[in-house]
């Protein structure tokens, strides 16, 4: 016989908006794939023991401790948010009472109540903000390097070996942990995100790089905040503390390394110190109010909006280049290191890059020249002036015919193009005094520029068009992640019966007749009057039930329609 607890749940289940609905089978983690015919199947499948467990996990401390003790002391859950929640993943019924079903399971269901991690060493409110310059910058190096090539990741989200040691061959991190924190944190606060299984700074990153350092160092602050989880946030909008942050999930078993893992990366982004406590500049976070950026501010090195440009082709900061100055300078020459002084050098390759990217040899000059606390030195006009005459003999466009065209000035050096073995994937071919391909102008244009030949970009008339290699991801808004259990909850309303005693009638028949049960049947008689029949149920179709009858030992017949209730015998 099914359970009364099922019933209960069941026609629960069918009062439940589609969005309540979604919510429970995601919280209870149901697979799309389940295959439940109705809200009797789902109460069942809700009420068995593995479910019950897995979706104990998903329980925040007040309300896993007020399930805990209702089990224990046989109570209802008191009214309040702890039994909405409750109610709302079917644990207990919308009166508070746990379902039998739970009660029976709750000793399988694994607690995981760790101790708190011991408390690290205190940080004075400078060494922190030392911390958060240094993570500021080193997040900003991260998403500049991902902007140029995007991140490969690994299954698990983390960064691959390679792209650790090239952030710190860029010198953006200095040592392979930092990296998946970085990332964690950029992704929390939607500065990237995943894009066929690569790091793709988002248009917000973009826009972040160009804000200043305390700008940088609180957006990111708040929006790590803001994306902890439910158990961890108070009402009043920061976290509980810290010493608790184990315990919010304390019937799910991966929880703690989580609760460490988050722990972690506030403390790389200098929101608490090792001892778990916030610098003073920052607590107001922890109420769920913003940071004091003045008082940040002050404890940060200057920023510094003009540079020295040496003769030996180098440009030195003497402290925190502005962002929007330290980017622009980035595309024409090499960071060579990173600290409160900066080196950036210029050769050849990083001033074509400029070029290519839509410089001229004039807007290099002048915004060098206004950048500058020394001038233009001759050797870096030179060699502006030098990259600008080879820039552009040779010339990448689409051909009339739908291909795309390479030409150069110099014969010799379309030969060359033509025999490098790094180009051959282009397929190109000698026609008319140039190259075609069937590959694109973009293509064509890239590959030719990674071969450090003097390429530009120009459009079918000949014009000169500039290319923006950076990636960034889409600029439109994500599209929600698909509803996978629309065709689920789609079927349990095709299903649901207006007449849930029917329903509920037909649902304890059915399990009787699989399990030859014997029923006390209570039969409404064409007068009115009520009858009890014992009889072991065998059979259930066209609108019948047949059974062997135990006090008479004959084979009955009986309309479904005129059973009143069964239980068992």
């Amino acid at each position: 016989m099914a359970a009364p607890d099922a019933r209960t749940l069941a026609t629960h289940l069918a009062t439940l908006d589609d969005a309540a609905l979604r919510e429970l089978l995601s919280a209870r983690r149901v697979a799309p794939t389940a295959g439940w015919s109705d809200y009797f199947d789902a109460a069942d499948a809700l009420l068995d023991t593995a479910s019950i467990v897995r979706g104990a996990a998903v329980l925040p401390r007040r309300a896993a401790d007020a399930l805990e003790s209702a089990v224990s002391q046989g109570t209802a859950v008191p009214a309040g948010s702890e039994r909405d929640l409750l109610v709302a993943h079917a644990f207990v019924t919308p009166d508070g009472i746990p379902y039998a079903a739970v009660t029976a399971a709750w000793g399988s269901v694994p607690t995981t109540r760790a101790e708190p991690p011991s408390p690290g060493p205190a940080e004075d409110a400078a060494h922190a903000a030392e911390r958060a310059f240094a993570a500021s910058t080193s997040l900003a190096d991260v998403l500049q390097s991902a902007i140029a090539a995007p991140l490969s990741r690994i299954g698990s989200g983390a960064l691959g070996a390679a792209e650790r040691r090239r952030l710190i061959e860029e010198g953006a991190i200095d040592a392979p942990e930092v990296a998946d924190d970085l990332i964690a944190i950029a992704a929390a606060a939607g500065l990237v995100t995943d894009v066929d299984r690569q790091w793709l700074v988002t248009p917000l990153g973009d826009q972040w790089l160009g804000d200043r350092t305390v700008t940088r160092w609180h957006d990111v602050a708040r929006r790590l905040r803001d994306a902890l989880p439910a158990a961890l946030r108070p009402a009043d909008g920061g976290w509980i503390a810290l010493d608790q942050w184990r315990a919010a999930y304390p019937f799910d078993p991966s929880w703690p390394a989580r609760a460490d893992h988050l722990r972690r990366l506030l403390w790389r982004w200098a929101m608490i110190g090792g001892d778990g406590a916030s610098p003073e500049w920052a607590t107001g976070l922890a109420r769920g109010e913003d940071a004091d950026e003045a008082a940040l501010q002050a404890l940060l090195p200057a920023e510094v909006d003009r540079v020295f440009l040496q003769n030996d082709l180098t440009a030195i900061s003497p402290g925190p280049l502005d962002p929007q100055l330290d980017r622009r300078l980035r595309t024409m020459a090499h960071r060579e290191s990173r600290a409160q002084a900066s080196t950036y050098r210029f050769t050849a390759d990083t001033l074509t890059a400029a070029l290519t990217a839509g410089e001229s040899a004039e807007s290099l000059r002048s915004f060098l020249r206004d950048l500058s606390l020394t001038g233009l030195p001759q050797p870096l006009e030179y060699e502006i002036e030098r990259s600008a005459r080879r820039h552009g003999s040779v010339r990448v466009g689409p051909d009339w015919s739908g291909r795309t065209r390479v030409t150069a000035d110099d014969p010799a050096l379309l030969q060359s193009i033509a025999v490098d073995q790094a180009l051959r994937p282009l397929g190109l071919h000698p026609e008319d005094g140039a190259l075609l391909t069937r590959s694109g102008p973009d293509t064509a244009f890239w590959m030719l520029a990674d071969a450090r030949y003097p390429v530009t970009a120009v459009d079918a008339d000949g014009e000169v068009r500039a290319l923006d290699r950076l990636r960034l991801a889409p600029r439109e808004e994500p599209a929600a992640p698909a509803d996978a259990s629309a065709p689920l909850r789609a079927r349990l309303r095709a299903a649901h019966a207006s007449d849930a005693d029917s329903a509920w009638l037909g649902r304890e028949l059915e399990q009787a007749v699989r399990a030859h049960t014997v029923l006390v049947i209570v039969v409404r008689m064409p007068d009115g009057s009520e009858r009890e029949i014992t009889m072991e149920a065998t059979g259930l179709g066209g609108g019948r039930l047949r059974g062997r009858d135990r006090v008479a030992d004959v084979e009955r017949t009986l309309p479904v329609s005129s059973i009143a209730s069964v239980r068992p015998a």
